[in-house]
């Protein structure tokens, strides 16, 4: 056991300084501060009623929500369920304050898998660290794509346990593979888990060309076994939340429609996901991937921070503005020249790590070169999207569930991982005194034959590069026609030369530490420098490279006050206004884009990446173009026009009320047309599928439907009809976990006016109730433990046999 800890020792004194870096880099956290993360702030406003249903109501979940779209699950929304036993070891993990705990797991997971490869430890760290500085990991956590992170830094650990186990430990394998399966689908971004799987599926088929080769199938098959094992379990751990969001998911904007028209009455394309177009709206030019190499080849982000040695700032003074002003408009100048609509930051990943990389691919053998190199090449011509069109398309058309993806740059993460791994074991391949010293010369002469051969080309290109976007236009006449007449050229003069300095600037940087790092490496081969001086030279080199760029992205002016990020938004007088009123409504925020107003009101609108579908179609029909029947159906009481300006709409239909018909339609396209024509207040469009009784109902003045009691999940409605009715409830119909009662008796429930609930209501005094009660939550909760239980027994059985052989004594 003590021989045991020994050989543990140095890797803890690691991981104390892997968290030491990662505060460092963060240190405002140590101030009690964090960062301000737009996405996260949006999503606040989304899930905002939720912490307050958790306030009011200690020990219950709320898993439905009328703070966004009208009303939508909490799947999506940070929902919290029963036996979640992965969420607590993800939370021992992540200690780290946020987002130092994102860092910390990018280095603590690579490190992992570079150890599991047999690379010296010291290696391992440079790896782990070139992984974790990867310019687009901490972008994304600028900009609070929290999820996203979460999923990326596990992904190491997940390739670290189906190694393990192709190195024919099977169980220890199988179990790593299994926990970090958990915790990376835990993370919840199932983009990332998706391409994280499509790497998975290129090492297999190499090794599975290996394995006939070398004939070893049987080894192989029986890898994939243990695999697939630990695959499931990982998946039962997490149950719950993938059967919701797929449940989710099949009704949301990423599942498939039943409408076949568009909102101007032409023919849709109907697709079972995301539409070509949609998807692909974010791609990499091919000449732009070599900001991979040089950050701000194209610019950098969509706006960077000039200084005042700038050209831009030197025009602004020219313009006669205040020397304040200038300096302000430079600190904010579209420096971006690619075909992205817009970037927060290039996907850098070092000069230093690809010089490394391109090494590896001369001095590593093996299937693990080709994994990474297939891998990498594959994600970098995905992220191309429509100037590689064929594979996308082919992609989007053949392979499952790519379709329900956007913005595949994002791709470009497999990439940013093989890269540094593959880096990492050419280096190590370096100092193997195994390999000739020729042939590490010859790899070292060419690799920085080409490395720097390619700065130096690009820097000799320059002069047949234009340096312009098309969306300089818009900048430009932003500031109006005068200035576009008058100052319209000097600006985009300006712009393009500061353009070509960041260009040149940047390619200098590259080729300067790309020359260091040989010279290094050089001076090894020629016994002048010592390994571990030579590795402390490489390790300075990558984080001044990294480290020097991300700070331009990612620094301590992200951070604010706690309070800041947990209380982003105040009320204004129109919401002030509003909440004196304690009935229930919806409020239409004209000037909200995203889901401020979610975070005081019930809101019709908000902020996700998977929007309700049918919400959505209704929204693009009707809502946005202000149709007063539908706003009145879907009692939207409250319409915001500014931060004082709020109109209370006197005709909004109320929470329930009865109609006199119901018009019955064939289709969902029926259906939704139907709504232009009909009156709500006393028609129901129904569709057909959806049997129930009568057409014809006669309310009178008398009849009264009252909701007297109101939670998001469980509504409660007092009627009094001298016949029996059909009431229409403005709340939205989602038909896995919604029940109506009529006293206390389960009765059925229908989809009317495209989105609302409606149900018919019996002669006389009743109580009706409407009860959010998914029964995906309940069956996946009990999954959920299952696959824990299963882990657990497994994990202790391996223990076990350690101590009973003697391995662990």
């Amino acid at each position: 056991m003590i021989q045991h800890l020994k050989k543990l020792a140095p890797h803890l004194l690691v991981l104390v300084g892997f968290i030491a870096v990662a505060l460092a880099y963060f240190h405002p956290v140590l101030q009690g501060k964090q960062m301000y993360q737009s996405d996260i702030v949006w999503s606040k406003g989304m899930s905002q009623k939720q912490l307050d249903y958790r306030e009011d109501y200690p020990g219950e979940e709320l898993y439905w929500t009328d703070s966004a779209f009208g009303g939508m699950p909490t799947y999506q929304l940070g929902a919290r369920y029963p036996h979640d036993y992965i969420k607590a070891v993800d939370g021992f993990i992540r200690f780290l304050p946020r987002p130092a705990d994102y860092l910390f797991v990018y280095f603590f997971s690579c490190y992992l898998l570079l150890l599991v490869l047999k690379i010296d430890f010291r290696i391992a760290i440079l790896g782990a660290l070139a992984f974790g500085f990867s310019t687009y990991f901490l972008v994304i956590l600028e900009a609070g794509h929290n999820a996203k992170a979460h999923a990326i830094g596990y992904m190491p650990l997940v390739l670290a346990g189906i190694l393990l186990a192709f190195r024919k430990k099977y169980i220890w394998g199988g179990i790593l593979t299994a926990l970090a399966m958990g915790l990376q689908i835990h993370a919840n971004h199932y983009q990332m888990t998706y391409y994280l799987l499509l790497l998975v599926l290129v090492l297999g088929v190499v090794y599975l060309i290996y394995a006939y080769k070398k004939k070893e199938l049987p080894h192989f098959f029986k890898t994939i076994g243990v695999l697939s094992v630990a695959v499931v379990i990982g998946l039962l751990m997490n149950a719950t939340p993938l059967m919701a969001t797929k449940e989710y998911a099949d009704t949301s904007t990423r599942g498939k429609s039943e409408l076949t028209i568009a909102e101007d009455g032409s023919k849709k394309e109907v697709t079972n996901g995301l539409n070509k177009d949609y998807i692909l709206e974010y791609n990499y030019g091919i000449f732009e991937s070599l900001n991979l190499f040089a950050s701000r080849l194209m610019g950098g982000a969509s706006y960077e921070a000039l200084d005042k040695s700038s050209n831009i700032y030197k025009f602004w003074l020219s313009a006669r503005l205040p020397r304040a002003q200038a300096a302000d408009f430079a600190s904010q100048t579209p420096t971006y020249w690619g075909k992205q609509p817009g970037t927060s930051g290039p996907a850098y990943v070092g000069a230093v790590v690809l010089f490394l990389f391109v090494l590896g691919l001369f001095l590593v053998k093996g299937k693990l070169k080709w994994w990474l190199l297939c891998g990498a090449l594959l994600s970098l011509f995905l992220s191309y999207g429509k100037n590689m069109a064929f594979l996308s398309y082919f992609f989007i058309d053949y392979f499952p569930l790519y379709n329900k993806f956007r913005a595949v740059t994002s791709i470009q993460v497999i990439l940013e991982l093989c890269v540094p791994v593959l880096a990492a074991l050419g280096l190590a391949a370096f100092f193997n005194k195994d390999v000739e010293a020729s042939k590490k010369l010859k790899a070292l002469l060419i690799t920085i034959g080409i490395t720097g051969g390619t700065a130096i080309l690009l820097l000799l290109a320059k002069g047949t590069l234009g340096f312009e976007a098309d969306r300089d236009a818009y900048f430009v006449q932003r500031f109006g026609p005068d200035f576009a007449k008058q100052l319209g050229g000097d600006f985009i003069n300006a712009l393009v030369a500061d353009r070509k300095s960041m260009y040149t600037y940047d390619l200098v940087r590259s080729l300067i530490l790309v020359l260091f790092a040989g010279g290094g490496l050089w001076l090894f081969l020629k016994e002048r420098a010592k390994i571990n001086v030579v590795l402390i030279l490489i390790g300075a080199l990558i984080l001044f490279d990294l480290v020097g760029v991300n700070t331009r992205y990612v620094n301590e002016d992200d951070f604010v006050s706690a309070r800041q990020v947990n209380k982003p938004f105040s009320p204004t007088a129109a919401d002030n206004e509003i909440l004196k009123d304690d009935s229930h409504y919806r409020v239409f925020d004209t000037t909200d884009g995203a889901s401020r107003a979610s975070y005081f009101h019930n809101s019709i609108w908000g902020y996700h990446a998977a929007k309700p579908g049918k919400y959505q179609e209704l929204y693009d029909f009707y809502i946005a173009k202000q149709n007063t029947e539908v706003i009145n159906m879907l009692n939207i009481k409250y319409i915001i026009g500014g931060e004082d300006q709020v109109m209370q709409n006197e005709e909004a239909y109320g929470n329930a009320w009865f109609v006199n018909s119901i018009k019955w339609v064939d289709t969902a396209d029926e259906e939704m047309q139907a709504l232009e024509s009909t009156n709500a207040k006393t028609t129901a469009v129904v569709n057909k599928k959806y049997l129930i009784g009568g057409e014809q109902f006669n309310p009178t003045a008398q009849d009264q439907i009252i909701l007297s009691n109101y939670k998001p999940d469980h509504l409660i409605y007092k009627t009094s009809v001298s016949s029996r009715q059909f009431a229409v409830f403005s709340e939205m119909y989602y038909e896995d976990g919604w029940n109506a009662y009529v006293d206390g008796k389960l009765i059925p429930h229908v989809r009317v006016n495209y989105v609302l609930r409606g149900c018919e209501i019996p002669k006389g005094d009743h109580t009706v109730e409407f009860k959010f009660e998914p029964q995906v939550v309940q069956t996946g909760s009990t999954i959920a433990l299952a696959g824990s239980l299963i882990f657990v027994l497994i994990f202790f059985g391996a223990l076990y046999k350690e101590f009973k052989t003697g391995n662990l004594a």
